[in-house]
């Protein structure tokens, strides 16, 4: 399915981008709003949340959920999540599980559903991890998950979750 403007001059749609950061964490997280900013305009973002790391031994997360609006074709976005990720100093290449300074991922794409450019919207992570669906279910709550047509607030009620999330007062303006 192909659910994605096919130019830059196609109507904006929401979408929603998920942020964690281990290494260099508040410098790291401020990075990625900035360079967010600067690509997208404005960018709407959750609470802040602490977390154990997950799948190795590593110090504790930051993570977060931002909104935006984009006219940008799937793979256009992913191109841009990923350079941003670069700039913060992200190796690749390493354990799927490891200590990263950024990882940005396309959760959500307006109500994209299927393998998009290659890439699956939206992300299944949403309603597997509790440091994804937290922040989106604070940020978006009445909003609806493309393909469980569920609030992100019921998916959060409905979630016990395995780690435990602390609020993380960091400032991002």
């Amino acid at each position: 399915m192909n659910n994605h403007p096919a130019s830059t001059n196609a109507a904006p749609v929401p979408a929603w981008i998920s942020i964690g950061s281990n290494v260099n964490r508040e410098y790291s997280i401020r990075g990625a709003i900035h360079a967010l900013r600067n690509q997208f305009g404005a960018v709407h973002c959750s609470p802040i949340y602490e977390t154990a790391a997950e799948g190795f031994i590593g110090e504790p997360f930051l993570n977060l959920v931002a909104g935006i609006q984009t006219a940008l074709p799937v793979h256009a976005m992913i191109t841009q999540l990923r350079a941003i990720e670069d700039a913060g100093g992200r190796i690749r290449g390493g354990a799927k599980f490891a200590p990263r300074t950024l990882d940005l991922d396309l959760l959500t794409y307006g109500d994209a559903v299927g393998v998009i450019d290659g890439y699956q919207l939206p992300r299944d992570e949403i309603v597997r991890y509790a440091f994804v669906l937290a922040p989106l279910a604070a940020i978006a709550p009445t909003a609806l998950h493309p393909a469980l047509n569920r609030s992100y607030a019921e998916l959060w009620a409905a979630f016990t979750p395995p780690v435990e999330l602390r609020h993380y007062p960091l400032s991002l303006d």
